[in-house]
């Protein structure tokens, strides 16, 4: 693989143009490593938090998922038939450009994008070799990594060759968490491989409120979701329906009845009640207000439960999170936080009554 002919293709497209310039910029000061062309990986939190302090994000609570181990990636970091409020993606007011956001201009290779987000988190993980604070038997551990979380920004079913790019990773002995807004059901019906686990984002609750918060770029894009709610019963991977809940838009009792309803139809696996997070570009256009509390968030998911009879599992307080699911315990990807379902404490202890994530915004 010719990895000085990729990056000089892709210094290239982004400086084709001054929107694709501006894009660039501002991503690389948001701390993203461009790989392929327009694919993406950022060092996550937990990533730091693991090697350091030996605490572990909710996957790891819940899945296994070994933090240190995980990738965060995305094949498409500026594309998406949406533009939600509160996400941290880069939209057009943020650079005050546009750009057709709606299909990415640069099909990657999978086999490229794979290869160069296990050098790019090999890198970024080889930091921390001589770190007096660090683990370094986990630095160690982390140059092989075990999970990529396909997801980060843009919405990766915009990217044409997702099955093969998943296909890649478990090639490698790498699990995949699929993270989608669910407006391309086409795409999740013909993956050829599904990833280890996949998850449908939600906060709106109808079709005015989708209009209004998670503003589509496509026509049809409230009615393609329905679609993905009817279709993901028949996925075989276990499938995660992350809810995440804006103080004042959809902790009301209009929304946590849909939410149900939604839930009733897809019967998935889990269901994690999530807070906004104030950070990125979502800064401009919700406040901190919007930002639930840890106790809103077990209140919210509580409500859930009793409308769903989904159980009520486990949470994650720095991260603002609670599990619910159809199921007695979580069906796990790794070695990570064996425990982790009954102790949450253990692995995940709350330092501050802040939202500590916020730091990386």
């Amino acid at each position: 693989m010719d990895f000085k002919a990729i990056k000089q293709k892709r210094e290239e497209f982004w400086t084709s143009n001054p929107v694709y310039k501006a894009i660039y910029d501002r991503l690389v000061k948001q701390g993203y490593h461009l790989i392929g062309t327009i694919g993406a990986v950022k060092r996550c939190h937990w990533t730091k938090e693991a090697v350091l302090r030996h605490r572990f994000c909710y996957k790891c609570l819940w899945y296994g998922i070994e933090s240190h181990r995980c990738i965060q990636m995305t094949p498409v970091v500026a594309w998406c038939w949406n533009r939600c409020l509160h996400c941290w993606r880069i939209q057009f007011e943020d650079i005050g450009m546009h750009w057709d956001d709606t299909r990415p201009p640069v099909i990657d290779d999978p086999e490229v994008l794979v290869e160069e987000s296990i050098m790019t988190h090999r890198q970024i993980m080889a930091g921390y070799k001589g770190n007096p604070k660090a683990d370094q038997k986990m630095v160690e551990e982390a140059m092989n990594p075990k999970h990529a979380a396909i997801s980060l920004a843009g919405e990766p079913l915009l990217y044409p060759r997702l099955g093969e790019l998943i296909e890649e990773y478990h090639k490698r002995g790498i699990t995949t968490f699929l993270v989608t807004h669910g407006t391309r059901p086409d795409v999740l019906k013909n993956l050829e491989k599904e990833p280890s686990q996949l998850y449908i984002s939600m906060e709106a609750w109808s079709k005015e409120t989708y209009e209004y918060f998670n503003r589509p770029s496509v026509p049809r894009a409230w009615e393609l979701f329905q679609e993905t709610i009817d279709y993901v019963r028949s996925f075989r991977s276990p499938v995660v329906y992350r809810i995440t809940i804006v103080k004042g838009f959809n902790d009301n009792e209009e929304a946590l009845r849909a939410f149900a309803k939604f839930i009733e139809r897809g019967n998935p696996h889990y269901v994690e009640v999530k807070a906004y997070m104030f950070i990125g570009g979502s800064r401009a256009r919700l406040t901190r207000d919007n930002m639930p509390s840890h106790s809103e968030i077990r209140s919210v998911a509580q409500k859930l439960s009793e409308l769903t009879g989904y159980k009520v599992l486990s949470e994650s307080i720095p991260s603002r999170i609670v599990l619910l699911s159809r199921l007695d315990k979580p069906i796990r990807h790794g070695k990570g936080c064996p425990d982790g379902v009954e102790h949450p404490e253990k692995y995940a202890p709350a330092l501050t009554e802040e939202y500590e994530e916020m730091e990386e915004g």
